[in-house]
């Protein structure tokens, strides 16, 4: 069985585990490296809780979910809603990360998503993903990557998404869930004061997906489908 490297580029700390942490559960079981970064901090990602505080928080949240799991993690730092897909600055940022990873497939945001920030982000890792495999295009990070396909996760309750292709993580549903109550500073937030369940959510999703491709639970992506970024393999698990 071939073993690959992966690299997930989720917008923020929990997008992961609400889109793809089955399949990425299923890719580490294989004997992939699983690499997550994520790009923004979700310093804004709560009411009562100060931007600066919530920042250390949820990073340390991502690694006990990572840890989990046994994945490693990249924190990227951008503050919510600064991140654009046409900055320099933030674009060369992700060329760096792809080609210090430089990994066999990525798997991001779809660009059609329900929040700017999400779309920015598959955006930039586009454009990034191209520009990394250039030698003479210099970053921090020496060198370049391989050219290799991109499968956009999943968008917020499946809106608007239409998978090509299906993971079945019935096996990793529960260790799924348990990685996104590693998130409390959203789950419980939403629960007290929302009235959200927003495991029950997830899974409920997971479930509808399953519905479709014959599975008790499963997660879609749709590949992105252009030149040099197709693959005669499968590549998800």
């Amino acid at each position: 069985m071939d073993m690959y490297t992966v690299l997930c580029i989720s917008c923020h700390p929990d997008d992961m585990e609400i889109a793809c942490a089955g399949t990425l559960l299923k890719c580490k079981e294989r004997g992939d490296r699983v690499v997550i970064c994520h790009l923004s901090s979700g310093n804004l990602g709560h009411v009562i809780i100060p931007p600066d505080e919530l920042t250390e928080m949820r990073a340390k949240e991502a690694e006990r979910s990572a840890e989990l799991a046994g994945f490693e993690v990249i924190h990227s730092r951008f503050d919510d809603l600064a991140i654009y897909d046409n900055n320099k600055e933030a674009r060369d940022k992700v060329v760096d990360i792809i080609k210090q990873v430089n990994p066999d497939f990525i798997i991001t945001h779809d660009p059609d998503d329900y929040m700017p920030d999400h779309n920015a982000v598959s955006r930039l890792v586009f454009d990034a993903s191209f520009t990394a495999t250039l030698p003479n295009y210099h970053t921090q990070v020496p060198g370049a990557a391989k050219m290799v396909p991109i499968y956009y996760m999943d968008t917020l309750c499946g809106v608007n998404f239409n998978p090509t292709e299906y993971v079945d993580v019935t096996p990793y549903i529960d260790k799924k869930l348990e990685m996104l109550e590693c998130h409390e500073s959203q789950i419980v937030w939403m629960r007290d004061h929302d009235g959200i369940d927003f495991p029950d959510m997830v899974k409920t999703c997971c479930r509808y997906r399953g519905f479709q491709c014959g599975a008790d639970y499963a997660e879609g992506f749709r590949q992105c489908q252009v030149y040099l970024k197709g693959t005669t393999k499968r590549l998800l698990p």
